[in-house]
């Protein structure tokens, strides 16, 4: 864990959201199964089963195996498809926001610059904002839908496009660690999320708790 100094020097905070701000894997279970109907593949996707891949693009999802394919289907197909379901269903479907992350989001704006950055698609980030009446908190967002390279060039453009010198990157898995430090930027884990982390420069069991003690470190 580094030193909570760091914080002082910190003028923008980076979200992910799913697992970190939010759980919608229900709705993501729901997707997924309305795009296998369409193409005739078996089997079902609970929330659950989801769980493992969060952090992941679809592509990455889909590579790894999460269900079964014919060898015919056409990739590039279904996971174009599978992007316009969730661009269509996910506005009314939406997800559950955790435990004080929209009083906390609100609270944190007024001290740093808020931005987000996912793994999702292209109008994932949008539509979360939109549902959870959160856009006026945050001042620009990227996601692998948007801009499809690795999660750290995209935290890095965030920081380059809106003049950030010190930021954070707040997420809940190895994968959001590991591509935080390769954008030269220090991760916050939030144990309460989806994933395991094993080397986060900060973590908390609370959003309430963060937002708390980043706004004090910082006013210090």
């Amino acid at each position: 864990m580094k030193s909570h100094s760091i914080l002082k020097q910190v003028d923008a905070i980076i979200f992910d959201m799913d697992g970190t701000l939010w759980n919608a894997l229900k709705s993501y279970a729901h997707i997924w199964n309305v795009c296998m109907d369409e193409f005739g593949i078996k089997g079902h996707i609970e929330a659950s089963d989801l769980l493992r891949y969060m952090g992941f693009s679809i592509d990455e999802i889909f590579e790894q195996g999460i269900i079964e394919t014919p060898d015919n289907l056409d990739q590039k197909l279904f996971l174009k498809r599978l992007e316009e379901i969730e661009d269509e269903l996910m506005p009314s479907l939406g997800g559950e926001l955790f435990d004080g992350v929209h009083d906390g989001l609100q609270e944190l704006s007024k001290h740093f610059t808020l931005m987000l950055q996912s793994n999702c698609s292209g109008k994932g980030l949008k539509n979360f904002m939109r549902y959870t009446a959160t856009e006026s908190f945050f001042t620009d967002y990227l996601s692998w839908g948007m801009n499809p390279v690795p999660k750290c060039e995209n935290i890095k453009l965030l920081m380059e496009r809106n003049g950030v010198k010190s930021a954070i990157y707040v997420g809940d898995t190895q994968s959001d660690c590991n591509q935080s430090h390769k954008a030269g930027v220090p991760f916050v884990y939030m144990t309460y999320g989806f994933g395991d982390c094993t080397d986060a420069d900060f973590e908390y069991s609370s959003f309430s708790d963060f937002v708390k003690h980043v706004i004090s470190a910082n006013n210090e």
